[in-house]
């Protein structure tokens, strides 16, 4: 089972290719937002990578971070689009709290989203 060490909150064990965003919740108990539900629509699932981050990236999210601005930033990545397939270690950067929000968002399905997933290199 590969690491998740999340800054500031601890190392977790986490099962193999489960996407990072629900990885956070349910293992590492982050607030972490999803408010499109894991889609790749928005971005506040994002978190940056301290260390082991893919190299691998999904169409849909490599395109909703050059819309927002975001591709080409060191380590910034749609936690909704990452699957936990090796040790990794993140910064939160979207969390509920302090967000205004009423709620997280929907919980994003075990599978990855949107289909068909189409995986570019970065």
């Amino acid at each position: 089972m590969p690491t998740l060490t999340v800054e500031g909150i601890g190392s977790f064990e986490v099962p193999q290719g489960k996407r990072l965003v629900n990885a956070l919740v349910d293992e590492c108990g982050v607030d972490q937002l999803h408010a499109c539900g894991g889609h790749a629509r928005c971005t506040t699932c994002r978190v940056d990578f301290v260390s082991g981050e893919p190299s691998k990236i999904t169409k849909a999210e490599q395109e909703v971070l050059a819309a927002k601005g975001l591709a080409g930033s060191a380590g910034v990545r749609l936690s909704c689009q990452v699957l936990c397939d090796a040790d990794m270690t993140v910064r939160v950067t979207s969390r509920l709290e302090g967000s205004g929000r009423q709620d997280a968002g929907g919980r994003p399905a075990d599978a990855m989203q949107p289909e068909p997933v189409e995986w570019l290199d970065k």
